[in-house]
């Protein structure tokens, strides 16, 4: 009985693992998950509405805009790179807008400034 569960376990496991390989990216920021009211499926549904591609990178951060809680989504599409901001409290679109060097850059030092 115990040996036909655990098949019944791997088999499961086997056949959904692809389904979940585009969302294999970690959430920066997991600690604040709690706060949030929209739920990271819901917001990278929200943002790949918004700009459909890759996720590439997400987080979940404090930040100014909206109420105050956003997700944050590096999104591949074609050659560039969007970032979307979902806010995690109405779910509403906070930003849609291509990433640059050097807006990756201001945010690194602002990320780094923070901590």
């Amino acid at each position: 009985m115990k040996l036909s569960i655990w098949i019944a376990a791997a088999v499961a496991v086997a056949c959904t693992a692809p389904a979940f390989a585009k969302s294999s990216t970690a959430l920066k920021g997991q600690t604040l998950a709690a706060e949030a009211k929209v739920t990271l499926v819901q917001a990278r549904a929200i943002a790949l509405k918004a700009r459909p591609g890759d996720i590439v990178d997400q987080e979940l951060e404090k930040e100014k805009g909206g109420s105050g809680l956003r997700y944050s989504f590096d999104i591949k599409s074609g050659a560039k790179t969007y970032e979307v901001g979902v806010d995690a409290a109405s779910g509403a679109i906070l930003e849609n807008g291509s990433e640059t060097a050097a807006a990756e850059a201001r945010e690194a030092k602002a990320d780094k400034a923070a901590h």
